[in-house]
C-alpha cells in the first residue's frame, strides 16, 4: 500500500472510532434523540450500544466510513454553510426531536 491509502485508511479508522464513541455516548444519554439524530434503527442503536472497547475499534478499523451526510437536498447543505441562517436552520432541524420525546 502506498503511504497516501495508508494515511487515508487511518484517517476513516479515526474518524469511524469518533463517530462510535459519541453514538455511544449520545444513546447513552437520550437514546430516542440519539436515534433520531443518526438515523439509526433500533436495532442499530442496540447493536452500537453493545459495543465493547475492542469491538469498536475492530469496526472502526473497517475501509469504509460509518457515517455518512445525510443533507440530501443542495438547499439545506447551502444554508447550514452560510454563517448568516446556520442558528436559524440548526433550531428548526431540533424541532422534529422536541415532537418524539
Amino acid at each position: 500500500m502506498t503511504a497516501t491509502i495508508t494515511g487515508v485508511l487511518a484517517e476513516i479508522r479515526e474518524v469511524n472510532l469518533s463517530y462510535l464513541l459519541l453514538a455511544q455516548r449520545l444513546l447513552q444519554e437520550d437514546r430516542v434523540a440519539a436515534m433520531f439524530r443518526l438515523g439509526l434503527s433500533e436495532r442499530v442503536a442496540e447493536v452500537v450500544s453493545a459495543l465493547t472497547p475492542t469491538q469498536a475499534l475492530r469496526v472502526a478499523s473497517s475501509s469504509h466510513l460509518l457515517c455518512r451526510f445525510r443533507f440530501d437536498d443542495h438547499a439545506i447543505l447551502s444554508s447550514l454553510a452560510d454563517k448568516g441562517t446556520s442558528a436559524a436552520i440548526t433550531q428548526a432541524a431540533d424541532v422534529p426531536v422536541a415532537q418524539i420525546v
